[in-house]
C-alpha cells in the first residue's frame, strides 16, 4: 500500500467513523428516549433493545455514512489544497478515489454478511421487546401448499419450532385422497414431525359395495422437509424481513410450489444489490468536486451533495417498498433502476474523470 493510499484512507476512515457514530447515536438515542416509557423495566431487555435497534439502524446509516464521510473528506482535502498538490505531483484522479471505493465495497460486503445472520431480524426483535412479546412468538391460522399437500397450522411457534392443531390434505389432480389431523408437530432434523396423527384415506376407485374409507394412526409422521419455522413466520407476514439465507431457502421452496416469490426476491435484491448504489454516487460526487478551493463554493457543493445523496437513497427505498407490496415486479423496480444508475454514472465518469 502506497503512502498516498494510506493517507487518503486515514482521512476517509476518520471522517466515516465520525459520521457513522454521530448518526447512530442520534437515531438510536432519539428512538430510545421516545419509547423509554414503553420498554420493560428489565435492564437486560433494555440493553437488548439498544443492541437490536443499533444494528437495524446500521443497515440504514452505514451506506449513508460512507457517502457523507466521502463528502467530508473531499471538503477537507479541497480546503487544504491537498488535491491540487496531489495532481501537481502527477497523481491521476483514479488513484485519488479508488482506495475509498474499494474500502466502501468491503464494508458493504461485511454488512451483507451480517444480514445473512439472525441479526437480520433485529427490527422484529426490537419490536417484540417494545410490545412486551420478546419471549412470546405465535402466528395463527397459517395455510400453505407443499407439493401435493395443503397444510393448515392453527398456531405456529417459530422460536420453539412447533405447531398446534395441524390439518394436512393430500390433493392429486384436484381430488382429495388423504387427510391427516394431529394436535402437535415439531420441526427437527430439517423436517416436520407430526405427533399422533390420524390418517384418513379415500379409495381411488369408489364402489358402493366394496369401497371403504381407511382410518389409521401414526405416532410419528414427517413432512415439509426443509421448510423452516422462521420461513413460515416471515413469508406470511406482510411487513416481515428476511435474513439472506432464509430468503434463499424460502425462494427455492416456494418456487417449487408455484407460489408467488416477488416479496422474497425484492428482499434479496434490496439487501444484496441495491446497497451498492452508493459506489456510483461517490464517483459522481467526486466528478463534480473541484481541485482548487479558490473558485469553488464549498458550502453549495456540500449541501447539494448531501441533498442528492438523500434523494437517491429515498428513490431506491421507495422502489423497494413498491416491489415489497407487489405493486411492481422486483426486477423492474430494483434491478432495472440499478442498471440504469450504473450506466448513467459510467457516462459521467467517462466525461468528467476519464478524459
Amino acid at each position: 500500500m502506497s503512502i498516498l493510499t494510506k493517507y487518503i484512507l486515514q482521512k476517509y476512515l476518520k471522517s466515516f467513523f465520525i459520521v457513522l457514530v454521530s448518526l447512530q447515536l442520534f437515531f438510536v438515542g432519539i428512538d430510545f428516549f421516545q419509547n423509554m416509557k414503553n420498554l420493560p423495566d428489565s435492564a437486560n431487555l433494555q440493553l437488548l433493545y439498544l443492541f437490536y435497534n443499533s444494528f437495524f439502524t446500521l443497515t440504514l446509516t452505514l451506506p449513508l455514512s460512507l457517502v457523507f464521510g466521502w463528502i467530508l473528506t473531499l471538503v477537507i482535502l479541497i480546503k487544504g489544497n491537498e488535491l491540487v498538490a496531489f495532481v501537481a505531483l502527477g497523481v491521476s484522479k483514479n488513484r485519488l478515489y479508488s482506495p475509498v471505493i474499494k474500502i466502501s465495497f468491503l464494508l458493504l460486503l461485511v454488512l451483507i454478511v451480517l444480514q445473512a445472520t439472525p441479526l437480520a431480524y433485529s427490527y422484529e426483535q426490537k419490536s417484540k421487546i417494545l410490545d412486551d412479546e420478546y419471549f412470546i412468538s405465535t402466528k395463527s391460522d397459517i395455510f400453505l401448499k407443499y407439493n401435493d399437500y395443503h397444510i393448515f397450522f392453527q398456531k405456529l411457534y417459530p422460536i420453539e419450532k412447533r405447531a398446534e392443531n395441524i390439518h394436512i390434505f393430500k390433493v392429486i389432480d384436484k381430488d382429495l385422497v388423504e387427510s391427516i389431523v394431529a394436535s402437535k408437530a415439531y420441526f427437527q432434523n430439517n423436517r416436520w414431525y407430526v405427533i399422533d396423527a390420524k390418517i384418513t384415506k379415500k379409495p381411488k376407485n369408489i364402489d358402493f359395495e366394496e369401497s371403504k374409507i381407511e382410518v389409521s394412526h401414526e405416532r410419528f409422521l414427517h413432512t415439509l422437509e426443509g421448510f423452516k419455522p422462521k420461513i413460515l413466520d416471515n413469508v406470511y407476514e406482510s411487513k416481515s424481513t428476511f435474513s439472506i439465507i432464509d430468503a434463499i431457502s424460502a425462494l427455492i421452496l416456494l418456487d417449487k410450489q408455484g407460489i408467488n416469490t416477488d416479496k422474497i426476491r425484492a428482499a434479496l435484491y434490496y439487501e444484496i444489490i441495491v446497497s451498492f448504489f452508493i459506489l456510483p454516487l461517490m464517483i459522481i460526487i467526486f466528478a463534480y468536486s473541484s481541485l482548487n478551493s479558490r473558485f469553488f463554493n464549498i458550502g453549495k457543493f456540500t449541501s447539494l451533495s448531501i441533498f442528492f445523496t438523500l434523494i437517491t437513497w429515498g428513490i431506491f427505498f421507495l422502489l423497494h417498498k413498491f416491489s415489497n407490496n407487489g405493486t411492481l415486479l422486483p426486477e423492474v423496480s430494483l434491478l432495472l433502476p440499478i442498471f440504469l444508475w450504473y450506466t448513467l454514472s459510467y457516462f459521467i465518469y467517462k466525461k468528467k474523470i476519464s478524459y
